[in-house]
């Protein structure tokens, strides 16, 4: 029988960038469906004990620039270390996302994230720009004042906060989290493992 993952995804995460492509194809691969929620991890992080970049001791975010070479360079995914909109803002992007998760399905929502993701951490470009947004909702095929007008509704901010509260009930405090029934696999690290999971069935 196929599983179904639950994404939890940040918008801004090198690392959930960082397992992108793998991801989806693993569900495919495995006729797993998939469903994305770019949930707010600002909210996430000091709710579970986390905390966020800025504030983390240096050695530990020097550390975090180490493992992005390592990782870049061990997957072969193109990635500025220290891109110059990180972090972008993600008041327009995310409820574009969950508005065409909603409306849609979840293939286009996972679609914009992923092209979201790209513009920070290979392109350089700024999601948080109105502009920029509406080329990468271009860039996916599909029309960019329709998807930003409907994102602009806003049930889907009301619903990105459900979505979090949710998140945090479910166990989740990293990104990116992927979870299969009862397990959560946080890190695209733990990627090896989801897939034997997805391959148990």
């Amino acid at each position: 029988m196929a599983l179904h993952i639950d994404y939890y995804a940040s918008l801004n995460s090198p690392w959930t960038h960082l397992g992108a492509a793998r991801i989806e194809t693993m569900a495919m691969a495995h006729g797993a469906s998939m469903r994305i929620w770019p949930v707010d991890f600002g909210t996430i992080f000091p709710a579970s004990g986390g905390l966020p970049l800025p504030k983390r001791a240096p050695q530990r975010q020097a550390y975090r620039l180490m493992e992005l070479r390592r990782w870049r360079d061990y997957l072969g995914v193109p990635i500025n270390i220290q891109p110059k909109y990180f972090p972008s803002n993600e008041q327009l992007s995310a409820p574009c996302v969950i508005a065409l998760r909603e409306t849609m399905g979840d293939q286009p929502a996972i679609k914009l994230a992923h092209r979201v993701l790209k513009a920070v951490w290979q392109d350089e470009l700024n999601p948080g720009d109105p502009a920029t947004l509406a080329a990468l909702i271009k860039d996916i095929d599909l029309d960019p004042d329709a998807v930003m007008q409907l994102g602009a509704e806003q049930r889907w901010e009301q619903m990105r906060t459900a979505d979090t509260q949710a998140a945090l009930d479910r166990g989740v405090f990293g990104a990116p989290s992927y979870v299969i029934g009862d397990e959560i696999f946080w890190g695209q690290d733990r990627l090896p493992f989801v897939e034997r999971r997805l391959a148990r069935g």
